[in-house]
């Protein structure tokens, strides 16, 4: 199945020229559904001239200098384009041997939200949440998700509890989007330089982007998959707080704010012997926002499965992309079914396009 990616450079997002990816030995990209993407590529090094007095070859390359614009998209026959990183180069790492024979360099980089890192401050928000993240979203340029208004907090009007912040604007999402269940980053879609700003619950409804193949193996487009669970968490929260009316409030819960992906949750496959119970204290202005926070908790708890895998772009014809839904078949009542992707390593090479990718799920089978 004919399959290519493109690298990309500079704020035109500018192609490489075709001879530039004879040179690549590698090019690795991470994508995840709570955290920055990043990417590694790596390149040989040799001199522009006499050894000793020649520059190196990418050490002195503008196109890999600090802060310089970098994007992979990706092209999968019959399918969109998918734009897998659109970032920034934050790093190199020279390895030089005597005579540059086999020296190499490894240029490492972010997405743009390493941005949104560049500033510690100090700020008073009496917006809602996700009015907060999406001013924030909009002073970067990023387009807000349609998600992000979904279950919204409602205003901190300075008559209650205000929202304070200390900290990059980055720390601050996060630190906010994990109170109330919500996963906070910045990617692209399919074109370099239209970023979203994701400060949303993830979505866990719908169909799947597409369908893992284990069983059975005439039919499979995956060769193994490495299926874990782990009950050692709570499943249930009690939650008690006093609000500025000095009246205490009950906020627990024992239920998640997710929709669950299968039949059977974590209470129900622990059974009573390994119900376990945590207790939340927090300030808050009533019941209904220490009940979400109880409700976050345990939506974070109750990711208790987890499947591991590897497969081909040349085999699966779509890209697999961190916080879309994933169908697994073949893999028993247990564990078939729908999962949230948390993670994909993407290894690009002249010959191949692996994708190293990690699901979570809330629920199993029968």
């Amino acid at each position: 199945m004919a399959h290519t990616y493109q690298v990309l450079f500079g704020d035109g997002a500018q192609a490489a020229e075709a001879d530039f990816y004879d040179q690549l030995t590698s090019v690795e990209v991470e994508e995840h559904a709570d955290l920055p993407g990043a990417i590694q590529i790596t390149l040989p090094v040799t001199t522009d001239g006499t050894p000793g007095d020649g520059d190196l070859t990418v050490v002195s390359d503008q196109r890999f200098k600090p802060y310089a614009r970098l994007a992979i998209v990706v092209s999968a026959q019959d399918q969109p384009d998918a734009c897998i990183f659109d970032g920034f180069v934050l790093s190199h790492r020279i390895h030089q041997d005597c005579g540059t024979t086999s020296s190499s360099a490894q240029v490492w980089g972010q997405d743009v939200s390493c941005l949104m890192n560049l500033e510690e401050k100090v700020h008073e928000w009496t917006k809602s949440d996700a009015g907060i993240a999406n001013e924030i979203f909009g002073k970067y340029s990023f387009h807000a998700a349609d998600d992000n208004g979904k279950d919204d907090s409602g205003p901190h009007p300075d008559t209650q509890h205000t929202v304070m912040q200390r900290g990059t604007d980055a720390q601050f999402l996060r630190d906010r989007a994990r109170r109330t269940g919500r996963l906070f980053r910045v990617c692209c879609d399919q074109r370099a330089g239209a970023n979203t700003g994701y400060f949303a619950k993830p979505n866990v409804e719908g169909d799947p982007k597409m369908t893992l193949v284990l069983n059975p193996a005439e039919d499979a487009n995956i060769d193994a998959l490495d299926f874990s669970w782990d009950v050692a968490r709570p499943t249930e929260v009690k939650a008690k707080a006093l609000v500025m009316s000095k009246e205490p409030v009950d906020g627990g819960s024992t239920t998640s704010s997710l929709t669950l992906l299968d039949s059977t949750p974590l209470s129900t496959f622990t059974g009573s012997t390994g119900a376990m119970t945590t207790r939340l204290t927090a300030t808050v202005d009533g019941a209904g926002e220490l009940r979400t926070r109880a409700e976050s908790l345990l939506a974070e708890a109750n990711w208790f499965v987890t499947c591991e895998g590897e497969g081909d772009l040349s085999r699966l014809n779509a890209v697999i992309r961190a916080g879309t839904l994933v169908r697994v078949n073949g893999a028993g009542r247990l564990h078939s079914g729908k999962y949230f992707v948390w993670s994909v390593r993407h290894v690009l090479t002249a010959d191949s396009h692996r994708m190293k990718f990690v699901l979570v799920r809330n629920a199993v089978g029968a």
